[in-house]
C-alpha cells in the first residue's frame, strides 16, 4: 500500500498542491515521530544492549584467543618434553649397550683369567704329583734296599755260619747296592 501511494504521488508531482496532498495521504507527523522513536530506540539499544553484547563477544573472543595461545604453549611444551624423553631414552639405550659391552669384556677377561689359573693349578698339581711319585719311588727303593739288606745279612750269616757285625754287613751291602745302582 505504501508503494502505491508513492506511485500516485509521483504522477501528481507537477501539481502545485503536491505537498498538501502528500501530507493528506501520508501523515508526515507520524513519520517524524516514528523516526524519532526508532532513533531513540536504536540509541538505547546501542547503549544498553549492543555495547554489553559486544563486550561479552569481545571477552569471549579474548578468552578463545587466550585458550588458543595456552594450547599452543602446551603443545610446544609437550613437544619439548617429548624431545627430552626421546633424548633420555636414546641415552639410556646407549648406556645399556655400554654396560652390556663392558660386562661382555669383563666376562672375557674373567674367562681368560680362570683358564690361566686352571692351567697354572693343573701344572702345579702335576709338579706335586711328580714330586710325590718321585718321593714314593725313593721310599719304595729305600724299603726294597732295607729288605734286601736284611735278607742279604740273613743269607750271608747262614752261608758263613758266623755272624758278622751288623754295621759291617750293612756297609758292605750298601756298597754293593750302590755299585749295582751305578751299573744300570
Amino acid at each position: 500500500m505504501f508503494l502505491d501511494t508513492f506511485v500516485l504521488l509521483a504522477a501528481d508531482v507537477a501539481d502545485p498542491g503536491f505537498l498538501a496532498k502528500l501530507n493528506d495521504r501520508i501523515n508526515l507527523g507520524d513519520i517524524i515521530v516514528t523516526l524519532s522513536f526508532f532513533t531513540i530506540l536504536m540509541l538505547l539499544l546501542k547503549k544498553f544492549a549492543w555495547g554489553p553484547l559486544m563486550g561479552v563477544m569481545d571477552q569471549r573472543a579474548e578468552l578463545i584467543a587466550n585458550e588458543i595461545e595456552s594450547a599452543e604453549k602446551s603443545r610446544a611444551e609437550s613437544q619439548k618434553i617429548l624431545e627430552e624423553q626421546r633424548n633420555l631414552l636414546n641415552e639410556a639405550r646407549n648406556n645399556a649397550q655400554a654396560i652390556v659391552e663392558n660386562a661382555r669384556k669383563q666376562g672375557e677377561t674373567q674367562r681368560t683369567e680362570i683358564i690361566t689359573a686352571a692351567r697354572s693349578e693343573v701344572g702345579r698339581m702335576k709338579e706335586e704329583a711328580t714330586l710325590e711319585i718321585a718321593s714314593e719311588k725313593d721310599k719304595a727303593i729305600a724299603a726294597v734296599r732295607g729288605e734286601f739288606v736284611s735278607l742279604s745279612i740273613l743269607a750271608a750269616s747262614k752261608v758263613l755260619g758266623k755272624e758278622i757285625s751288623e754295621e759291617d754287613n750293612r756297609a758292605l751291602i750298601e756298597e754293593t747296592i750302590a755299585k749295582a745302582g751305578e751299573g744300570r
